[in-house]
């Protein structure tokens, strides 16, 4: 840690923080800011105007405020990126149609009660008070809905039909999740009785949430692809870079067969010549040693493989600061199958958390699939990277360490670590290296799928040749993504809606890897891998292109 002054461009930087939070106070609790947790917040175009002004305002600033040192250079650098970029956001009106199967207003209002503290009546009173917002919110983003159909900005037709379907779920007042996730927690009778009179509004403003996108279904446009202006300006905020989206596209195509082969290679080791991947996978469901049975076991063996990894790996390949020594492993509260992160608060009182949300019924797990997302999601992943930015407080001010995050930094540091991990030597048991690779094709698969459909690329031969469309697609995930096909097609969903975002997983590795490679030439013979990690991390998330501006110049 250092004793770095905290300077002029520091302020500006955790003014905006509080500012924003204000404007977004549910965004202001996934960060772990305290203070929030009572308010929902608007959700309205109003709301983004307001977000849009902060961010002009703050941008002006920039220009006006000394900048000290290198830190301050790299904030200034980073925040005239990702704010430039909200900007851009803005003016293109991608407020008027965010809707999507996983990462939209619509999940978002559900999705923060997650990581809301529930251990008092003090923290149920603050559920019971967001709740009670969360009808004016789903008013505020209606009326964003209802401006994007009036300017012809609307979600794909698919997206449309997918939110129909969650909007009811969550309507149903005898099963939703506004209605039930609280029932009798509270140890006040007024204060259970509060919880269920907002959980009922709550359910009732997605009941009209779903009833107007059965109305807009019908204009919604029945293309999933978003086209190359578009695409291109979703790309640079998920990477915080600008790639070449044609050359990244066969460097995607000459990867996934890459990747593909290596898998192939671990395949004929687990089940013989010329097996396929279901032989591999049959083998190791088989093998009693790879297999949990209850959430209960699996549950601690996530714990028990997270806390291995903290333990063997500091000192050795990282030194880990001591609050970031400890991951909490839990089963969400939610069904649907995703695995996930979730940082610490911004004291460190609340730890990281690593998330898994498992389906209804499923009993059986096996630890072949899932011991390379432990370390994604862990350490050296996701845990590591955020935990290690949240402590490092004497350099990185509020904005640095809690609000710039980046996908391809995040997703790609957590693959690229991933990769790390088989080189340390804990991906050498064929089993857990084919889950490793199964990961990275799925990953290879979704470069050549996402931009293949979104800019209407000639799809291989392979894969029925003609223009890329969401049915060449869906065998090319097929053929490459070994998954449930209920999850596969909720998968591709999310694609087709969420332009540039899972690309951003392998991108973002191809970026780390190729800075570690240019930093390795740099230092010669005096390069030293942990110092690399340590100097990278230490920046906190990034824009691909300011983290590489930053190691190399430092």
């Amino acid at each position: 840690m250092s004793n770095r002054e905290s300077s002029e461009l520091d302020a500006l930087a955790d003014a905006y923080t509080l500012a924003y939070a204000d404007l977004d106070p549910v965004f202001a609790t996934q960060i772990g800011l305290a203070g929030y947790d009572h308010l929902m917040g608007e959700a309205g175009p109003e709301y983004h105007d307001e977000v849009n002004t902060l961010n002009r305002i703050t941008l002006r600033r920039l220009d006006t405020v000394a900048v000290s040192d290198e830190v301050d250079r790299v904030t200034a650098a980073a925040m005239r990126e990702r704010l430039g970029l909200d900007v851009e956001l803005h003016a293109a009106g991608e407020q008027f149609r965010a809707l999507n199967n996983i990462a939209s207003p619509l999940q978002e209002f559900r999705d923060v009660f997650d990581v809301m503290p529930t251990d008092t009546d003090d923290h149920w009173s603050n559920i019971a008070a967001r709740l009670a917002g969360v009808p004016r919110a789903v008013n505020g983003y209606l009326a964003c809905l209802r401006e994007g159909a009036r300017r012809g900005e609307l979600p794909a037709a698919l997206q449309v039909r997918e939110g129909i379907v969650q909007a009811d779920e969550l309507a149903d007042p005898a099963s939703s999740f506004f209605t039930s996730f609280h029932a009798g927690q509270a140890q006040s009778d007024a204060l259970n009785a509060d919880l269920q009179r907002a959980g009922l509004a709550a359910a009732e403003s997605y009941g009209l949430l779903a009833q107007f996108l059965r109305e807009l279904e019908a204009d919604a446009p029945a293309a999933d692809a978003s086209g190359r202006d578009r695409y291109q300006l979703l790309s640079r905020v998920f990477l915080g870079a600008e790639v070449d989206l044609d050359e990244t596209y066969e460097w995607g195509l000459d990867e996934l067969a890459r990747v593909a082969a290596e898998q192939n290679a671990v395949i004929e080791a687990l089940a013989g010549p010329g097996a396929s991947i279901e032989d591999a996978v049959r083998v190791l469901d088989e093998d009693a040693d790879r297999t949990l049975h209850g959430t209960k076991a699996l549950q601690e063996w996530m714990q028990a493989t997270a806390d291995e990894a903290i333990r063997e790996l500091n000192g050795v390949h990282f030194n880990i600061p001591e609050p970031v020594r400890r991951i909490e492993c839990m089963i969400a509260p939610t069904q649907n199958g995703g695995i996930y992160y979730t940082g610490p608060s911004d004291d460190l009182s609340r730890p990281g958390r690593m998330w898994w949300s498992v389906p209804p019924g499923v009993e059986q797990f096996n630890t072949w699939r899932e011991k390379t997302t432990v370390y994604h999601e862990g350490v050296p992943g996701h845990h590591l990277q955020v935990g290690q930015a949240v402590y490092n407080r004497d350099e990185l001010n509020m904005w640095r360490r809690l609000v710039c995050w980046v996908s391809g930094h995040g997703e790609g540091w957590a693959l690229y670590s991933e990769r790390l991990m088989q080189e340390f030597g804990y991906m050498d048991d064929p089993g857990d290296l084919f889950g490793l690779l199964d990961g990275q094709r799925m990953r290879a698969t979704r470069v050549v799928l996402d931009i293949g459909v979104h800019l209407g690329k000639p799809a291989p031969q392979q894969w029925g040749g003609g223009t890329w469309n969401a049915d060449k697609a869906w065998e090319l995930l097929k053929a490459n993504v070994n998954m449930d096909e209920k999850f596969l097609r909720f998968e591709l969903n999310r694609y087709l809606g969420w332009p540039g975002q899972a690309p951003s997983y392998k991108i973002g590795q191809r970026l780390w890897e190729q800075i570690r490679a240019e930093a390795a030439e740099q230092a010669g013979d005096a390069f030293s891998l942990k110092d690399f990690h340590t100097r990278a991390l230490d920046l906190g998330s990034l824009p691909l292109s300011v983290l590489r501006e930053a190691v190399l110049a430092g």
